[in-house]
Parts: structure tokens; sequence; C-alpha cells
């Protein structure tokens, strides 16, 4: 198939012809034929007729007569496919190249605009990218892909056909038909991944922050979502409901106390062996176990929420375990759990899977594997860790026991939060979406979820330090639960000062009742509670100062030190 060639436009020589050949245009206003010596031909004088022969000149150029070619040398099959291409980066640019200024200057200059817009939005988002985890806003980005998609879809089929395919021979047109067509498609990909990404992520934030039935959660205000609160505390819980076992046993209990304005984050650690916990008048639980928690007879931490679950004529209704669970340590340390957020702990080895592994010092070898360790085992030394590992590394008491445990369950902890950085997450986010859906539950309103994000970055640069309850300190058989609130009053005002290490030693209290009366310092009565009564010895008003029965010469190190990040 032949087309008209550039020249065609211009008024210059037909494909395939030379002036001087009959039929050739001349430039010479129509009505002429031929050239100059030919029969009938055009002598270069308007009309036909006539003496006073003039010698013929060159046909006049279209610079000449004041026009600009319309297209610029004939494009090559590969040439066109190349200027198709850059419209998708650069729109407008094959209108350009086609002679459609008006055209592409416009999609340049729109193309232009919306880059602009987009930058100036995120740099106004920078400090505030919680934004982005509001229903409303992705929703707004969804539909934002979506017409995105079909507007690049639409451009590049729109500049491969004002670049005039038809003037290549007939391959040349298939060849570049086929390579659009396969442009046109893959320019939707990007939209198209970003699109079910943000609605992965949209259902997996509806799925892990629905309400369970009966509970009610606490509106959140967009001017204070704190409540006027200057410290938050979530209970973070490993839980383990492995195919043996009957409902849930919170086996990893810590409480994350974090300052608002400033990050600084305590971690407190409660062993799950610890004893006759005590219940907040508010609880129903008080009722039953007025001297403490003493169910199955042994009463331990973590038999709490497998007990409210499983007697909902008791707790007034069903799915009340957490909340069980957040009176009993909340009443213990002398704070109010506003949180929670319970990880499975197999499917926690999937997540870690899913962003890479964790690079951790395993200070001695860790066997796993029944009650001799045959499974495996973790080799001492600054490793990368991959899910099964983690998951052993924190829960093995092959040759240790839970408080040895608990302090490799904290450096776990403090892993995920220094490693696992935003790019990590993004990059191998529908991993982390499906592992996250079968394993996380809380109970932070969805709508809080985008002040959480500049709480977490102020963490993540913020002091982090740690303090668990384990013997020597505290006697898990026989808890000294005015120590306990002690040291964690004194825990929380450390990592406020600017010293490096928080320093959790507890000087001698004079009575349970200045205990009782003592508040953390920066948290104000809402996230205070009543001080549980010692558990064996109670303390007379007026009688001379006790001493408590375990020592104070323990100190909250920074996860740094502990861990060896």
């Amino acid at each position: 198939m032949r087309g008209g060639g550039p020249a065609d436009e211009a008024g210059g020589p037909l494909e395939g012809q030379r002036p001087g050949q009959p039929g050739g245009n001349t430039g010479q206003p129509s009505g002429a034929s031929g050239d100059t010596g030919q029969p009938g031909g055009n002598t270069g004088r308007r009309g036909g007729g006539g003496g006073g022969k003039e010698p013929a000149g060159p046909p006049p150029t279209a610079a000449a007569r004041g026009e600009g070619p319309r297209f610029g040398p004939r494009l090559t099959t590969a040439s066109l496919i190349g200027w198709t291409a850059l419209s998708a980066v650069v729109p407008g640019a094959a209108h350009l190249r086609a002679g459609n200024r008006r055209t592409g200057i416009a999609l340049l200059a729109t193309f232009g605009v919306v880059l602009v817009a987009l930058v100036v939005l995120v740099l106004r988002l920078k400090d505030n990218a919680g934004v982005a985890l509001r229903g409303s806003t992705m929703t707004a980005i969804m539909a934002g892909a979506a017409v995105c998609a079909l507007a690049w879809f639409a451009l590049v089929l729109l500049s491969f056909v004002a670049l005039r395919p038809q003037r290549l021979t007939q391959t040349g047109q298939v060849v570049s038909g086929i390579v659009a067509g396969v442009l046109c498609v893959a320019v939707m990909a990007p939209f198209a991944f970003t699109a079910n990404t943000i609605r992965t992520a949209s259902q997996l934030l509806d799925d892990v922050t629905a309400p369970v039935e009966g509970s009610t959660p606490v509106p959140v205000r967009a001017e204070d979502p704190w409540n006027g609160r200057t410290r938050v505390n979530f209970l973070l819980i490993g839980g383990d409901a492995a195919g043996n076992r009957l409902g849930v046993r919170t086996d990893s209990m810590t409480v994350a106390s974090v300052n608002i304005a400033t990050g600084n984050t305590v971690l407190f650690s409660l062993p799950r062996n610890l004893q006759y916990v005590r219940f907040p008048p508010s609880s129903p639980l008080r009722k039953v176990f007025p001297n403490g928690f003493n169910a199955e007879g042994q009463g331990l931490l973590n038999s709490v929420w497998y007990y409210a679950d499983n007697n909902p004529q008791v707790m007034g209704g069903k799915n009340k375990g957490a909340q069980a669970l957040k009176d009993a340590i909340g009443y213990t340390l002398g704070l109010n759990i506003d949180y929670y957020a319970i990880v499975d702990m197999y499917g926690f080895a999937a997540l870690i899977d899913a962003v890479g592994g964790l690079k951790i010092r395993v200070e001695q070898d860790v066997r796993w594997g029944g009650k001799f360790g045959t499974a495996g085992t973790i080799k001492a030394g600054y490793r990368t860790l991959n899910g099964e590992e983690v998951l052993w590394y924190g829960r093995s008491r092959v040759d240790s026991d839970d408080f040895s445990r608990m302090a490799r369950q904290r450096c776990v902890i403090g892993a995920l939060a220094q490693q696992v950085t935003p790019a990590t997450v993004l990059a191998n986010f529908n991993k982390i979406a499906a592992a996250a859906r079968h394993m996380f539950r809380t109970d932070i309103p969805r709508d809080l979820l985008e002040h959480l994000v500049p709480l977490g970055m102020k963490v993540r640069s913020a002091k982090i330090t740690s303090l668990q309850f384990v013997p020597p300190l505290i006697y898990t058989g026989n808890p000294d639960w005015v120590k306990i609130r002690q040291l964690t009053k004194e825990a929380i005002r450390q990592s406020m000062s600017d010293r490096g290490a928080v320093a959790a030693t507890a000087s001698p209290m004079s009575s349970a009742g200045s205990a009782a009366s003592a508040t953390p310092s920066g948290s104000h009565s809402p996230s205070a509670s009543p001080s549980p009564s010692p558990s064996r010895t109670p303390v007379v008003a007026g009688a001379s100062p006790r001493r408590t029965p375990t020592t104070n010469d323990k100190a909250a190190k920074s996860l740094s030190e502990l861990c060896g990040f």
C-alpha cells in the first residue's frame, strides 16, 4: 500500500515522481500541464499562449510561499514505535512530531500541571502520611487510578494514530500495530496495580479493625484523636491458638506506653505465669475473684482471656476476653490500657517471611522442638532469621525459661520496629496483607489509624526502653503489686528525661496507700487506676515503712543494649 509522502502536503513531488516528468507538480497554478519542453508542458507563464517565452525556473519552495511543512521526514516503523512509546512518558510528544502542535502543546501542558499538583500534594502530605489511610482517601485513589488507566490507554492509542501508521509498508503497519496494542495495555498496569493494592489495604484495615460482637468503638475526634491524653498505652499480645489447644492462650503480653508528644516508649513485659492478678472494681471478674484470679487452680495470667471468652455469663456477653485482659494488666501496672492488638504466633511466621526476615543478634544457640530441641537449632551470632526461626527464637523454652523467652520476644518486637520500613511494606504488601488478615486483630478504631502513622514515625526515631517483671525483680508466684506499680511509674518518668538509659530502680515504698495515689508522670487521671493491694501482706495505715520482698537493683535497658541492634 502506498500513501502520500511528506511532500504531498508541502506541494513537493509525489512519491516515485521527479520534477520534469509528465504529470509532475512544478509548483505552478492548477491548470498547467507537464514540464517545460514537453508537449503541453507548463512554460512558466500564467495562461497557455502568447509570445515572449520566459525561461523556466525552479519551482518555488514551500518556504518561499511562506508555508511550513506539515510533517517531517517519513517515519520508519522503528521511529513510529519510538515516538508512540515516548508519548506514554511525555504526553503530546507524538502529536508534536506529527505536526499537530496545538494538540501536542495542550497535552504537554496538562501533563505538566498534573505533575506539579501531585508533587505539591506529596509535599503537603509528607508530615501527615496517615491521611492516606482514610477510607475516603483510599476510595479517591482507586477512582483516580482507574481514570488515569483509561486516559493513558487513550493517549497511547491517539498518539499512534496521529503518527499516520498507514504510510508504512504493510509489514510495518502490522508490527507497529501489535507493539502499540501491547503498549496500550502495559501503560494501564501501574494504575491497575495501585488500585488493587489500595483495595487490598482497605479491606485488610476493615477486617482487622472490625469491632467484635457486642462492643462499641469510641468515636475519634479529628481535632483531638487522643481525647486529651498525654500517653497512650497499647497491649501487644502474642496468642497461641494451636490445633492442640482450645481457645486463645496469651503467651506473650507486652504493654507499649507511648509519650504522644515525643514518641518515647517504654515496653513492659509481663510473664505468662504471673499468678493471681487482680481486677478493678469495674470488672465483672472482681466479684468472682476478689482475692486474685485463680481459675484452673493456678490462676496464670495467660488464662484470663481464655476464661473470659468461655464464661460469657460471667462477663455479660461474648468475646470479652480482650477487655478482661486489658483490665487485669492495666490494674496491675496502674495504667489504663487504651487499645490492644493480638497476633497469632503461627501467622506471625508468615509475616516475617513476607518482609524478608529479621536481623537479630542471637546471644547463644537456641534449640527448639519438643522438650529436647530435636527439631532444629538457631546458631549464635548476628543472623537473618526467617519466619519459622523468628517464631521459635521467641517461643523456645529448651534449656531456658519463660523469662529468657520474654527477653528474646522483646528483641523481635524491636527488630520489627527498626527494620521494617515503608519501602519494605510496599514492596511486599500483598504478602503482608495475606498474612495479617488471618493473624491480626485489634480494637483500634479505623478512624484512629491515620493518627497512629505520625505517632509510629516518632517512635521509630525516639527512645525505646524495656522492663520485664521477672525474678528476681518480681516473683511470679507471689507478685509484689505495689512494687510493680512503682517500677512502672519510675520507668515512665525516666523515659521522659533526657538520659539515654532508663533507670527503673524503685526506692522503698512507705505504704501501699502512697503507691496507690501515685500517678505515672505525664499520665493524668484517665491513664491511671487505683493500685492493687499487696498479694500477701496487707499494710496497716500508720505502720512503719516496709521494704519489698525482692531486690530493687534492676533497670530498664534500651533495646540496643539488650538485643545488639
